[in-house]
């Protein structure tokens, strides 16, 4: 897809690079982080292929989650479907130090609003593990609703759990003041 770069107040959306891969496997080879990604570790090599093939898939955006002061700390994706106006939504933070403190909340307004205002989304849609309390906070803020389970359809540490659907609609983004609130916070560079 083209170059995107979103900065906001507190964090700054740009393209993956290979030289991130280290601290993507770093992150996804934690128990704690990966629980709510994954559930398994994963290579430095098998990192370094994801990265490189972002760059073929022209219908799906990943970028790096920085911080102001450009220290990398997580992702965020969406993987668009054009003829149905809608995307599949993802995030993760994976440097815990940086967990509850905002970050991943300005991310996901910085990518929504790039979504709904720029691609002329109609719907962004997700699914997330019922025991990850804290991203479903995340994404009722963000004005995500319930719209199905899927039940004990996930395998952790010999327990099944049930998995949450949510989505949001454009005018419901309009409707909660989000996208207004943020159009002039955000620039983009292609």
């Amino acid at each position: 897809m083209r170059k995107i770069i979103l900065r906001g107040n507190k964090v700054i959306l740009r393209p993956i690079k290979v030289s991130d891969a280290n601290r993507f496997v770093k992150w996804l080879s934690s128990p704690d982080v990966n629980k709510y990604t994954t559930r398994k570790p994963v290579s430095l090599k098998e990192e370094i292929k994801w990265i490189k093939s972002l760059s073929e898939n022209k219908d799906e955006i990943h970028l790096a989650i920085d911080t102001k002061d450009e220290i990398h700390i997580g992702s965020i994706g969406l993987e668009i479907n054009k003829q149905d106006k809608k995307a599949g939504f993802d995030i993760f933070i994976g440097d815990k130090s940086y967990w509850g403190q905002g970050y991943g909340y300005e991310a996901s307004l910085l990518i929504m609003n790039y979504a709904f205002t720029k691609l002329k989304l109609h719907r962004i849609y997700l699914s997330v593990y019922i025991y990850n309390s804290r991203a479903i906070k995340l994404y009722k803020k963000l004005g995500f609703k319930i719209e199905g389970r899927g039940r004990e359809s996930i395998f952790y540490k010999n327990k099944f759990y049930d998995q949450i659907f949510m989505g949001v609609l454009d005018k419901e983004w309009e409707n909660y003041g989000i996208l207004k609130e943020r159009k002039s916070k955000t620039s983009t560079i292609r």
